[in-house]
């Protein structure tokens, strides 16, 4: 009985609590603002241009593979079979050699891509500190952690704006 009684209390009191808050409150849209802000646009830019680069290699190592492989194997009946097993060994460790290279290539844009996303957070932080101080806002949320909010907590057009002021380009060492 004694523990129904205090958490009744303890309920009452929290809601209570909770209804007499005054804390201003807002929500952002950070993935927004990563793809619309100019140096967000910059670091995706950066992004696509590596990635196609990356692409475009594999490309060219899948053609010249492939035309090894249809010369060898046109070769085949005319070359001896140790000479054929030596230019097989050949293409298998070229192919495993090419395919090490893309390896670290695809490693290295991963991580540009998480240095690039941990410096916009950084700068991002910085702007939203400083918008949530000068605006008296005591809680600040991301939108997809949100069910549902009135569209009037929604600030991500003036961080945008306030971003786009402050920051041009995001610099990342690579």
């Amino acid at each position: 009985m004694h523990r129904i009684v205090t958490l009744i209390f303890i309920t009452i009191f929290f809601f209570n609590g909770l209804s007499q808050a005054k804390e201003k409150i807002a929500f952002i849209d950070i993935n927004f603002i990563f793809l619309n802000s100019t140096a967000g646009k910059d670091i995706n830019l950066n992004i696509k241009q590596k990635k196609e680069e990356l692409d475009d290699q594999i490309k060219i190592f899948n053609n010249e593979i492939n035309k090894k492989k249809e010369k060898l194997i046109s070769q085949k009946n005319v070359l001896d079979p140790t000479e054929y097993s030596k230019n097989i060994k050949k293409l298998e460790d070229e192919i495993n050699k090419t395919n090490s290279i893309i390896s670290k290539k695809n490693q290295n844009l991963v991580l540009f891509q998480k240095k690039a996303e941990k410096e916009f957070s950084k700068k991002m932080n910085m702007i939203i500190e400083e918008y949530s101080i000068s605006n008296s806002i005591d809680i600040i949320f991301k939108k997809q952690d949100i069910l549902m909010a009135k569209n009037e907590l929604n600030i991500t057009s003036d961080i945008l704006n306030l971003f786009n002021k402050k920051i041009n380009k995001i610099n990342i060492d690579q």
